[in-house]
């Protein structure tokens, strides 16, 4: 089960060669506190995946780290305009955490990866705002999107910015369930889109 209705994490673990279904966790993400961000992320998917059903639940959670600060998700276009004018021309990371609960065992990990944004204008920021992408993103952009455009540089791997790190996935799962070997009850289900 990917407890994620996000349609890239679903497009990641299908290229990967996984099958499995789709059943979106209904935890409500709680606002950082402090401590290690890749802590909150890998605690954020280790709760994603407790609320879901299944013998082999996977779940993912991703944050924006700026100096030493936590960006999350924008509250709408204004704080997406002002996220990305803060992370123009500068190097952030994006951590992504993953969970795997199979039965009653969970465990978790992360990926780290380093982004560069070039310099962004105001039209860059203005039109890329009303495209309406940056909503439900951390840090209000979408790198597999329009966001693209804007990336520098990167110092790791595409699939943490993303989402969904495919090396952390494959070393918390139990060797039998390891890629193509995930089956899904009742069937095979293609992840959305």
């Amino acid at each position: 089960m990917l407890a994620s209705g996000s349609p890239r994490r679903a497009a990641l673990l299908h290229a990967a060669g996984y099958e499995f279904e789709v059943r979106p966790s209904s935890v409500e993400e709680w606002p950082y506190s402090g401590g290690p961000p890749a802590g909150y992320a890998e605690a954020l998917a280790r709760a994603k995946v407790a609320a879901v059903a299944g013998d082999v639940v996977v779940g993912a959670d991703t944050v924006v780290v700026l100096d030493d600060e936590v960006m999350g998700k924008p509250a709408g276009p204004q704080e997406a305009a002002a996220m990305l004018r803060r992370l123009s021309g500068r190097v952030h990371e994006v951590i992504t955490g993953v969970a795997v609960r199979n039965r009653q065992t969970v465990r978790s990990g992360h990926a780290r990866t380093r982004v560069t944004f070039r310099p962004l204008t105001d039209e860059d920021i203005r039109d890329y705002v009303a495209t309406g992408e940056p909503e439900d993103k951390a840090g209000a952009y979408a790198y597999q999107g329009g966001a693209a455009a804007f990336v520098a540089g990167l110092e790791g791997h595409a699939d943490t910015v993303i989402g969904l790190p495919i090396r952390v996935l494959e070393r918390l799962l139990p060797d039998d369930l390891r890629r193509g070997h995930i089956r899904p009850s009742g069937g095979e289900q293609r992840p959305p889109g």
